[in-house]
C-alpha cells in the first residue's frame, strides 16, 4: 500500500492563512477612529469657510456696489489672525482641547447665522467676518497641538498634518467653483444657512468623535499674559524661531505669482481663463509633491530632503525674468509649489523643538503667523507691481524668496548642528537613532 503524503493529511502542516498587508502612508491615518472624526471635521469646516467666503463677497456687492468693500471680505478673513494668534493663543493650552475645538466651531456657526438674518447691515456682516477670523487660529492651533496627542509627535502626525494641508489646498481648486454654482441655486444668505450646518456638523464630529483630555496648564496667569508669555517663549527661542520662519518664508513670497495672476494674463495676454490656470497650478503641484512625498518617502528621506527642498523651492519663480507664456509659467508654477513637500520634514522638526505645555500656543503661533505673513506678502506684491511689470516683481519674489530660505535653511542646520552636542543617553539622540533625523526638544 503506497505511503500517505503527509502534507495532505496533516493539519498542522497546511499552509498558514497571509495575513492581510497593513495600510501604508496615509491609509494608516484611517484606521485611528479619532483621527476620522478630525479629519471629516476638517472637511465640513473648510467647506462652510468656502461658502461663506463666496457668498459674503456676493452679498457685500449686491448691498453696497462697493468692490472694494467686495474684496475686503476676503482680507478681513486673514487680518484678524494675528489678533488671535497672539492675545487668545493661551486658550489652545489652558482648556481642554476638545471643549475648544467646539467652542469655536459653535461660535462660528453663531456668526454664520447672524449673517444669514436679512436685517444685519453690511458693517455688521465685516464684523461677524472679522469674529471667525480671530476665532480660527485658535481652532486650528488646538487641532494641530491635538493631532499630537491622536496620532502621537512622530511620522504619524506629519502624515495627518500634510493629509489636513492637501484637503485645504484641493478645496482652492474645487471650492470656489462649487460655491459660484451654488449662488446660482439659492441667494447668498441662504447659502450662509448652509454654512451653519457644516460647522454644526464639525462641532457634533469633533464632541462624538475625539476624547476628552485635560489642559496643557496655565490657569493660574490671566488669558492675555499666558499667550503673550507663550509667544515670547515660542519666538525666543532659537531653534523654533528658525523653524518657524522656515515655515513661514516661502508662502510669503509663493503667493506673488497668485495675487498677480490676473495682471500676468493681461500682459500676457491670456484673458480671464488664463487667470484659473495660473491659480490652479500652484497647489496642483503642492498636492501632488505632498501625496508622493506622504505615501512613497520614508520618514527619514523627508528629512534628508527638507532644507534642500526648501532652499530651492522658490527658484523656479525666477523664470518670470523671460516673461513666459502660459504654459511655461504654470510649470514653473507647478515646480514652486512641489517644493512645500519640504514641510513634511520641518513639520516633525517643530513638534519635536517644542515642549508639550507650550505647543497650543506654539501651533496657534504657527497658524497666525503663517496667514498673516501670506497677507503681508499679497500687500508687498501688488505695491510693487504699481511700479515695476508683474514680471519683474514675481522674479523678484523668487530671487529675495531664496535667498531668505537659504539663510534660514543654514540656521536651521545650525540649530541642528547644537542638537548633537546633547549628552549622550538624552531624548534627543534617542529620537536621532530612531527616525535618522535631528531633533531637539527645548527646555520649559
Amino acid at each position: 500500500m503506497p505511503e500517505e503524503n503527509p502534507t495532505t493529511t496533516d493539519p498542522a502542516a497546511a499552509p498558514a492563512p497571509v495575513p492581510a498587508p497593513e495600510p501604508t502612508g496615509y491609509l494608516r491615518l484611517f484606521t485611528i477612529r479619532e483621527f476620522r472624526a478630525v479629519f471629516l471635521a476638517h472637511a465640513f469646516s473648510l467647506l462652510g469657510v468656502v461658502v461663506s467666503e463666496v457668498a459674503l463677497t456676493v452679498l457685500v456687492y449686491g448691498l453696497t456696489g462697493s468692490p472694494l468693500l467686495s474684496a475686503l471680505t476676503f482680507a478681513l478673513g486673514m487680518l484678524p489672525y494675528l489678533v488671535g494668534g497672539t492675545l487668545l493663543s493661551g486658550i489652545a493650552d489652558r482648556y481642554p482641547a476638545r471643549r475648544v475645538l467646539v467652542l469655536c466651531d459653535v461660535v462660528c456657526a453663531g456668526c454664520a447665522a447672524l449673517m444669514a438674518v436679512p436685517a444685519t447691515p453690511v458693517f455688521g456682516l465685516l464684523a461677524l467676518r472679522c469674529v471667525i477670523a480671530v476665532v480660527s487660529p485658535v481652532f486650528n492651533g488646538t487641532r494641530m497641538a491635538t493631532l499630537t496627542d491622536i496620532l502621537g509627535d512622530g511620522d504619524l502626525f506629519v502624515l495627518g498634518r500634510s493629509l489636513l494641508r492637501i484637503v485645504s489646498q484641493s478645496s482652492v481648486l474645487v471650492g470656489f467653483g462649487l460655491g459660484g454654482v451654488l449662488l446660482t441655486v439659492v441667494p447668498p444668505r441662504g447659502a450662509l444657512l448652509i454654512t451653519v450646518c457644516t460647522f454644526a456638523l464639525s462641532a457634533l464630529l469633533l464632541r462624538c468623535g475625539t476624547k476628552r483630555r485635560p489642559a496643557r496648564g496655565g490657569a493660574e496667569t490671566a488669558l492675555m499674559k499666558y499667550s503673550l508669555s507663550g509667544t515670547r517663549h515660542v519666538l525666543g527661542d532659537r531653534r523654533i524661531r528658525a523653524l518657524l520662519l522656515l515655515l513661514w518664508a516661502p508662502p510669503m513670497f509663493m503667493v506673488a505669482p497668485e495675487a498677480l495672476a490676473a495682471p500676468y494674463a493681461d500682459q500676457i495676454g491670456v484673458g480671464v481663463a488664463g487667470v484659473g490656470l495660473l491659480m490652479c497650478a500652484l497647489p496642483v503641484g503642492t498636492i501632488a509633491a505632498e501625496l508622493y512625498a506622504g505615501s512613497a518617502l520614508s520618514a527619514t528621506t523627508r528629512a534628508r530632503i527638507a532644507l534642500p527642498l526648501a532652499s530651492l523651492t522658490l527658484v523656479p519663480l525666477t523664470v518670470y525674468a523671460v516673461t513666459p507664456g502660459l504654459l511655461w509659467a504654470m510649470l514653473a508654477l507647478a515646480l514652486a509649489g512641489a517644493g512645500s513637500a519640504y514641510t513634511l520634514g520641518v513639520d516633525r522638526w517643530f513638534v519635536d523643538a517644542v515642549p508639550q505645555e507650550l505647543r497650543g500656543r506654539a501651533m496657534t503661533v504657527h497658524t497666525a503667523g503663517l496667514m498673516t505673513i501670506q497677507g503681508v506678502g499679497m500687500a508687498l506684491a501688488g505695491l510693487a507691481a504699481e511700479f515695476f511689470a508683474v514680471s519683474t516683481v514675481v522674479t523678484g519674489a523668487g530671487v529675495i524668496g531664496t535667498v531668505c530660505c537659504l539663510a534660514l535653511a543654514a540656521e536651521a542646520r545650525a540649530t541642528r548642528r547644537t542638537d548633537r552636542s546633547e549628552p549622550t543617553g538624552s531624548r534627543e539622540q534617542s529620537t536621532e537613532l530612531r527616525d535618522g533625523a535631528d531633533h531637539h526638544v527645548t527646555g520649559g
